[in-house]
């Protein structure tokens, strides 16, 4: 076009690809969602692409992650992976203009990655969760195929473009693109909806048996009253998730079942959801710590929990532990989603409050905490102890079978460390100068706190006033009246279990079996 300068015909030709490029990875996404929601929405592409690059993540990474961004991490490596995919998008609609047959194989290229992936995942059923990526890259490279044939013209700066279809009739058929994407996404994510109900409804409809072995009322001291200090049972919504599911799965009561089985079970067994609930249920309240727990870190809940005795639905399989003459020394949880958990048998039937839960603070398992049943294991950290969402138990050896954390160079066995923790005043407060009450909570699970010891800067160690114990299967609260003088101050806090143990002050990360250290806040007093 006369007067059409070669910079802005550039510019316009970069966009229009750029645009193609773009518009063409939605629809990609969009059909792959709809045929995920048709057959099995965990195998769409941002999801099994997104477990591939969780799996190969060095743990100290995945350690940095969640240290960094919390219970977030999962959302952050989502946005990551379609940011790059967008740039690679773009790149390959600009080089569509040129080139689109290279452009278009691109695109199928990274269907048969997503497919891949899908194959590859520890929970993958077959051949079908390669389809939603496969629909995807096809849809994708024949979206980028329309619409850098309509990108030409604009790549010649005129309204009409000569051969082909003006401007107008790009900006047309990216418009159709997107509705027809949009359609299809809306459509695959009611189908994935549709697919959850009936683990709603189920959800819904679970009135909790009572407990044939209750917990007892938490003693009326357990909880001190000091601002900024930790509710001793923390509410489901504040309760911590650390785990490595893209999407939270949503599992059917009615149709749930469970499988105990492997080299040391002499009576393999399944049983159902209703099964379970008929059994006599105890209801314990239990501290969980994840291994990914900084020293001072929040990766820590208290909560009540109503489940099956595990030991005594293991010893019906016949499972019996070393101590006894038992074959197999470990027990793998496995859940719906692949994940896969090692604990010792030992200490899952030595006498401790291990269960199936199916309750926590009165009310059936949130989805996000392992609905309808997960398993928990008093003294040991989550990750070789808290499967959720468990399906099957394999009863094996150490020397048979790595779980998930094991291969990627975490320990195979984890009691939690004794551990304290200062919850106000917060680091860096500027608290008043007179009598300021510290105080936080211990924890060393299935062991109990007998002593917690504050000291101000190098000063000597003080005692500091324990509130009343619940179990030792739960962490305690402490505080400590401190006169405060101005100046800057580090306040430090150690811990004694019940066994005697002092808290060490050998800093330790948390890989490979949980950090060490004493927690200390820096506070300045005006």
């Amino acid at each position: 076009m006369p007067g059409v300068s070669p910079f802005r015909t550039t510019l316009l030709r970069a966009a229009a690809g750029a645009l193609a490029g773009l518009l063409a990875a939605f629809t990609a996404l969009a059909v792959s969602e709809l045929v995920a929601g048709l057959l099995r929405p965990t195998a769409g592409p941002v999801t099994v692409v997104g477990g591939a690059v969780i799996d190969r993540t060095p743990a100290a990474v995945k350690d940095f992650a969640i240290r960094t961004f919390g219970e977030n991490d999962k959302a952050v490596l989502q946005l990551g992976i379609l940011v790059v995919l967008a740039a690679i998008a773009m790149a390959l609609g600009m080089l569509g203009l040129r080139h689109r047959r290279a452009a278009a194989a691109g695109a199928l290229f990274f269907g048969i990655v997503g497919a891949a992936a899908a194959l590859n995942r520890p929970d993958s059923t077959g051949t079908g969760d390669a389809l939603p990526s496969l629909a995807g890259g096809v849809a994708g490279a024949f979206a980028l195929g329309f619409l850098v044939s309509r990108a030409a013209p604009v790549a010649a700066g005129g309204e009409s473009g000569g051969a082909g279809w003006s401007r107008r009739g790009f900006l047309t058929a990216a418009a159709v693109t997107t509705v027809a994407a949009t359609s299809a996404g809306a459509l695959g994510r009611f189908l994935v909806n549709r697919q959850g109900r009936g683990a709603v409804a189920s959800r819904d409809a679970l009135v909790l048996p009572a407990p044939a072995s209750p917990a007892a009322a938490v003693p009326a001291g357990a909880q001190l009253k000091v601002p900024g200090i930790s509710s001793f049972t923390t509410p489901n919504r504040d309760f911590y998730r650390v785990d490595t599911a893209l999407v939270v799965p949503r599992v059917d009561a009615g149709t749930w079942r469970l499988r105990i089985h492997g080299t040391g079970v002499a009576r393999p067994r399944a049983y159902s959801f209703d099964q379970l609930l008929a059994r006599p249920l105890i209801e314990r309240d239990i501290t969980l710590t994840c291994v990914s727990n900084e020293v001072g870190g929040p990766y820590i809940g208290n909560a009540r929990w109503l489940g099956v005795p595990l030991a005594a639905l293991l010893a019906e399989c016949g499972v019996r532990p070393p101590s006894k003459g038992g074959s197999a020394d470990q027990l793998v949880a496995r859940s719906v989603d692949g994940m896969t958990l090692g604990s010792p048998v030992e200490d899952v039937m030595d006498g401790r409050d291990a269960m199936l839960a199916v309750g926590m603070n009165g009310e059936p398992l949130p989805f996000e905490h392992g609905f309808p049943v997960r398993m928990l294991v008093p003294g040991l950290y989550g990750y070789v102890s808290a499967c959720k969402w468990i399906s099957d138990i394999e009863v094996t050896t150490f020397d048979a079978y790595d779980p998930y954390w094991v291969r990627r160079k975490w320990a195979r066995r984890a009691p939690i460390k004794t551990q304290a923790r200062i919850d106000t005043p917060k680091p860096f407060a500027r608290p008043s100068a007179g009598t300021v009450v510290i105080a936080g909570v211990a924890w060393a699970q299935h062991r109990g706190i007998t002593r917690v010891e504050v000291r101000i800067d190098d000063g000597p160690w003080q005692d500091a006033d324990l509130a009343v114990q619940d179990t030792v299967d739960t962490w305690r609260q402490w505080s400590r009246p401190w006169r405060a003088a101005p100046g800057g101050h580090t306040i430090t806090v150690r811990a004694t279990d019940g066994t005697g143990t002092v808290q060490t002050e050998e800093r330790a990360r948390t890989i490979p079996d949980g950090a060490s250290g004493r927690h200390s806040v820096f506070v300045t007093v005006p």
